[in-house]
This record gives structure tokens, sequence and C-alpha cells, in this order.
């Protein structure tokens, strides 16, 4: 199965799940979002991406220019461990890793949450590229994907038990749309999939048919 087959599936389970009075919390705040046009500001292919240096899952800074001198990199920004679409993402990206490896592209995860919750994400999902911690959505920002959630999905969100100032280790309630990149070697994005529904993904295999054209 897809990942894009997975998030489905996944979504359609939850449509049965909880009350309409939730689903239609959880839509609105999709829908408002889309309202801000913030993909119509988002970096996109073409774009250079700012200086990225930031702390892995065992507290090690880890630079993607850095990473970038020996080769391509896929980066990939996600909510948070707490995330069941997250998580199916996550897992389906290390099922390819090796095969972006052999394309000549390194990949990597970034996320608001702190170094322990990313090592918590990283070890459930045994997951083997780096995972790094943007605490309070720096790199988010400047790539223009941060967004600060409304009240009422933060009460439904709480009512999950998904506790963000826990997770991120702040107040802020921000949160990255849903994007992932291909990055060439000299910072410029040759590749973007960026949504405001948290339950759409760049499907690995697209990524990976993208690198072999690439």
């Amino acid at each position: 199965m897809s990942l894009t087959e997975e998030l489905k599936a996944r979504a359609d389970q939850s449509a049965t799940k909880y009350p309409e009075t939730i689903h239609k919390i959880m839509n609105n705040g999709i829908a408002n979002l889309k309202d801000t046009q913030i993909t119509s500001r988002t970096l996109k292919t073409g774009d250079k991406i700012p200086e990225i240096i930031l702390p892995n899952a065992t507290g090690t800074n880890i630079s993607i220019q850095e990473l970038l001198s020996n080769k391509k990199v896929v980066l990939s920004f996600y909510r948070g461990g707490w995330c069941p679409y997250c998580n199916l993402e996550l897992k389906a990206l290390q099922q390819y890793q090796d095969k972006f490896e052999g394309l000549g592209a390194t990949l990597v995860a970034i996320s608001p949450e702190t170094p322990d919750n990313s090592l918590n994400t990283s070890e459930k999902n045994n997951l083997h590229f780096e995972v790094l911690s943007d605490i309070d959505n720096k790199i988010a920002e400047e790539f223009n994907l941060a967004f600060t959630l409304p009240k009422d999905l933060i009460e439904v969100y709480k009512g999950f038990g998904i506790d963000l100032i826990k997770s991120n280790g702040n107040q802020d309630h921000q949160l990255p749309i849903s994007a992932t990149y291909v990055i060439d070697q000299d910072g410029t994005i040759i590749y973007d999939f960026i949504k405001e529904d948290y339950k759409e993904r760049a499907d690995p295999k697209e990524i990976f048919n993208f690198l072999k054209d690439s």
C-alpha cells in the first residue's frame, strides 16, 4: 500500500471515530488556513533555502548546507510524533531512504518538537535518518510554513491527549504545514509538495521518481 493509500485509509477510519462536532472544528481549521493563502507565500521550486543548522534527536547540531556539499537533500517538515499522519509519512520515508541515497539524496526530517521528543519519534518509528528539532519554528517561519492553531482546535487536541506545550517546549501552539522539498546541492529547491491539509503528504514513490528523472 502506498503512503497516499495509507493516509486515505487513516482519514476514512478517523471519519467514523469522532463526533461530527470534532470533525467540523478540524475541517474548519484546514479551511481557514487555506483562506490565509499561506501556500502562496511559502518557499517553492526555484527559491534558495536559508541557512539551516538544527539539533538532531541526540542534540548534535546538523547543517543542511554541509549535507548539501555531498548530496542533494530530501527535506520533510512534519508536525510531531503525536500526529498519526506524520508517523505514517516518516515510516514510508524510511522505506525509501536507501533508494534516495542511491540516487544521490540524503533524507532529513524537521519538526518543532524538542530533541527528547524527536528522539522518541525516531525510536518509535525505527528511523535511521536525521530528525531535527526546529524549536519555536524558526526555520519553518523562514520557509513561511508556520501557523498558529486556533483556540477551538487547541482544545480538541487537548481532548486527544496532545500537549503541544510539552511536545514543543513553548506555549506558541505553532505548527508547520505539510511540506516536503528536494534541494539541489547549490541550495536551490527543485521539488516541492506543500499542503494546508495535514492528511496530505508527498508520496515517497513520487519523490523517488523525481530524483530518478532529475
